[in-house]
Order: C-alpha cells, then sequence, then structure tokens
C-alpha cells in the first residue's frame, strides 16, 4: 500500500494509471492536516508528497511523521520542481528519505511504485 498526498491532478493520474498497471494498491490524500492521520492509520510502505504543495502542508507532515516512532519507519519520498531549492532543503531537514525532481519521479515512477 502506498499513500500519496498531493493535490495535482497531472500527478494523480500518473500515479493511479502507473498503479492500476501494476496492481498496486495507492490511496490519495488531498485533504489539509489529515494525511499524518491517514498514514498512520493505513500503514503504508511508502509515503509520495508533492513537496510543492502549499495547502497540504508535506513539510510539516513529513517532519510529523519522522518525529512519531510509530511512522518513523515508513519510507517517505517527495517530488519538487528543481530550481526549489530551499524546498529540497527544508524536506531533507524535516526529515524525507528520498526527494527527486518531478521530472526524474515521473521518469522512475513505475520502479518507485514496484519497491
Amino acid at each position: 500500500m502506498i499513500v500519496c498526498v498531493l493535490d495535482d491532478l497531472l500527478f494523480s493520474i500518473k500515479i493511479r494509471t502507473a498503479a492500476k498497471q501494476l496492481g498496486a494498491d495507492v490511496y490519495f490524500e488531498r485533504t489539509p492536516g489529515m494525511a499524518v492521520e491517514r498514514i498512520r492509520e493505513k500503514q503504508p510502505s511508502l509515503a509520495i508528497f508533492d513537496l510543492n504543495s502549499a495547502r497540504l502542508d508535506p513539510l510539516g507532515a513529513v517532519a510529523q511523521l519522522k518525529a512519531d516512532p510509530e511512522t518513523r519507519g515508513i519510507r517517505t519520498l517527495g517530488f519538487v520542481s528543481h530550481v526549489h531549492v530551499e524546498t529540497i532543503e527544508a524536506a531533507r531537514d524535516a526529515g524525507i528519505d528520498e526527494v527527486l525532481a518531478r521530472s526524474a519521479f515521473a521518469a522512475r515512477l513505475g520502479e518507485i511504485l514496484k519497491e
């Protein structure tokens, strides 16, 4: 099971299509403030965050997950526009496991979902 915290329609469609082809279970969280609760409830093998989403507070969610012993071990991956260096640094400071440029994330999506 994979939980995606994003509100970008294009990436939602890409992820849903790739997951369907691979038979992967994907859950989307689009409600501000509910991402951490949903991830805690689902205990996914991976949580994917759109780090450019101002509405969903992905950096705050990652920091909460990594501070909680119950969710600290859940693998987190964020994708971001490569020009947002400050966001990339803030995500790493929050404890995210991996950050990819949006283009690299799209190119490696099948591989990411298989893991």
